[in-house]
């Protein structure tokens, strides 16, 4: 059986729901998708998302963001660093998304959070994933 990775069926789960046109979408709950959703949301990728108990591991109930004309926010998800090769970048090499106009998760000692917030700290992590 292969390795799972459930930051990836996250990922996957918004990409077919934004394609979709779905409001809203849900996912198994985890501590580490919590703070890779309240990025999205700082960044504004991502209208909001909830916590819902559910005697288990809990959901989390992501709403999806769209433009006026109805498209998608997010143009495009990426999931770098897998667990079978895992992807790490120093400070000064941190990836740059379209230019500047997405943004890179990256996972760092000092919690979750954007390429340009771990720049500005001078601290490198492992690339989560890209959004545009």
């Amino acid at each position: 059986m292969g390795i799972s990775d459930p930051i990836a069926d996250m990922l996957t789960v918004i990409r077919n729901g934004c394609r979709a046109g779905h409001k809203r979408v849900e996912v198994p709950a985890s501590r580490r998708k919590r703070e890779i959703l309240r990025v999205l949301l700082e960044e504004k990728f991502i209208s909001n998302y909830r916590y819902i108990e559910d005697r288990k591991q809990g959901r989390l109930r992501i709403y999806l963001r769209y433009t006026d004309e109805e498209q998608s926010v997010i143009g495009g998800l990426q999931r770098v660093s897998t667990p079978g090769l895992r992807t790490y970048a120093g400070a000064k090499r941190l990836p740059r998304v379209q230019g500047g106009l997405g943004v890179a998760i990256i996972t760092t000692s000092q919690g979750i959070m954007t390429d340009k917030e771990a720049r500005k700290k001078g601290i490198g992590g492992e690339v989560i994933c890209r959004v545009w």
